[in-house]
């Protein structure tokens, strides 16, 4: 299958940059580029592709917004969004996600480490790195955890999923997951899905946040 990648950076060099990686890639396609968050809501949705490598900040319309857009438009349930920054600290990292990105990477990363983001994100899972998580963790130590609707959520949970979902927002993966709780990858899979289900979350990013927000994973304490 051939991922479809649409390109939204306001510097020119870097989209370039990123096609010229990209192009020589057999599985992945550009199919359109953007210079803002509006000209890349436009060419989402005139070629749905798999995937929306976006930088978070443009003029106008900037990556965050057009985030929330694509993720809020049911036309575009399957394009996922992955976040490119020049700042490690960037204080919309959380944000971003809560929007709907599914996946969050440094500009400054390894080629092959982009290439592999594409790909996870496109297969829907969550890409985040080490420096990230740990942002997102310590977004959560200064406040406490807010009791939303979405708390209420965690009624809808077996508590299966919710030892799943907990494992998700620590960032393992289905196979990492089948290791600890001495299950199958297919049945980590399948609690996965399901919990996304009653959740109507897009993604695993999705569930990273929902497992913070709902207190499912306490910052600073490690996964068991």
């Amino acid at each position: 299958m051939t991922v479809r990648i649409v390109l939204a950076d306001d510097q020119p060099l870097v989209r370039a940059g990123l096609r010229a990686l990209v192009e020589p890639e057999p599985d992945l396609e550009v199919v359109g580029e953007a210079a803002n968050g509006r000209d890349a809501l436009t060419v989402i949705k005139a070629t749905h592709p798999d995937v929306a490598v976006m930088d978070i900040r443009m003029p106008g319309i900037d990556g965050l917004e057009a985030t929330r857009l694509i993720a809020a438009d049911p036309e575009l349930t399957a394009v996922r969004v992955l976040i490119l920054t020049t700042f490690e600290v960037d204080q919309f990292v959380f944000e971003a996600l809560r929007a709907g990105a599914g996946g969050f990477l440094l500009k400054d990363a390894e080629p092959a480490e982009l290439l592999r983001a594409i790909r996870v994100v496109a297969e829907g899972e969550a890409l985040l790195s080490p420096s990230v998580t740990r942002r997102v963790v310590e977004a959560f130590v200064a406040k406490p955890i807010p009791v939303t609707p979405r708390t209420s959520l965690l009624a809808e949970l077996t508590d299966r999923e919710r030892e799943v979902v907990a494992l998700v927002g620590h960032g393992l993966s289905n196979q990492e997951i089948a290791s600890r709780l001495y299950i199958s990858p297919a049945t980590a899979r399948t609690h996965v899905s399901r919990a996304m289900g009653k959740l109507e979350t897009r993604d695993r990013a999705q569930l990273v946040v929902f497992a913070y927000e709902t207190g499912l994973v306490e910052p600073g304490r490690p996964s068991a």
